[in-house]
């Protein structure tokens, strides 16, 4: 199987200026992913998708490629990155002729995963019947227990109300959150939706440990104590 991997990292972040250039552990959270996804075997390449001459030196000293340089109208803060994803399947196919049988995308806010978790994504996604792969961990708060909404009233309500009582978390529908671990992608499916649910979506499941997504300087100063810990 023909897998490319793609990083996705803008150089514009206003939850942490810089954020894909940030150090943890000696290294930028972008040098983190290139080298997970260098680690997996059937990735044939790993191409980075940025519209940052800094981000871009960068990935090439961490051993990516960077054969183009993102759009500015892909890389606002509105753009969504399933354009993105396409922009870059487009490259491919473009000056490969084909795509290839897999998107891997690796995003460099996850940078605590393991590289047995792409394995893994590539593993659900080879079983077939699948459009999309995603990673999921165990959610922090769950909509049919302890997540409310205001009504007009003014007062509040489940989101998700549910026909019996429930009492207890235990007891609640098990519902997931979705993290940045890694996507396997159908170059097809991608080019042709634009949303990961209309199609058909399986997923890995990531300990929560690893599936830090670093988007504030507190996510960050976690990841610090986690990695140090290890």
């Amino acid at each position: 199987m023909n897998v490319v991997a793609l990083i996705c990292a803008r150089g514009g972040s206003k939850g942490i200026p810089g954020k894909n250039l940030r150090v943890l552990g000696g290294r930028p959270l972008i040098a983190w992913a290139i080298e997970q996804a260098l680690a997996v075997e059937r990735v044939s390449r790993v191409i980075v998708s940025t519209d940052s001459d800094e981000i871009a030196t960068a990935s090439r000293d961490a051993g990516a490629e960077v054969p183009f340089s993102r759009p500015y109208e892909l890389a606002r803060d509105d753009s969504p990155e399933r354009l993105v994803w396409r922009h870059a399947l487009r490259y491919l196919g473009e000056s490969g002729g084909a795509y290839p049988d897999a998107l891997l995308v690796v995003p460099p806010t996850a940078p605590l995963r393991a590289v047995a978790d792409l394995e893994r994504c590539l593993d659900e996604y080879e079983k077939g019947g699948a459009d999309v792969v995603i990673t999921v961990t165990d959610a922090h708060r769950s909509p049919y227990f302890n997540m409310v909404k205001t009504r007009e009233d003014g007062t509040v309500g489940l989101v998700i109300p549910h026909e019996a009582s429930i009492t207890r978390r235990q007891d609640a529908p098990v519902v997931y959150d979705v993290t940045t671990v890694a996507y396997v992608a159908r170059p097809e499916y991608v080019m042709a939706k634009d949303s990961f649910f209309e199609g058909r979506v399986r997923h890995v499941h990531v300990p929560r440990d690893r599936a830090l997504d670093i988007d504030t300087l507190l996510d960050l100063r976690i990841a610090e104590c986690l990695m140090g810990s290890r």
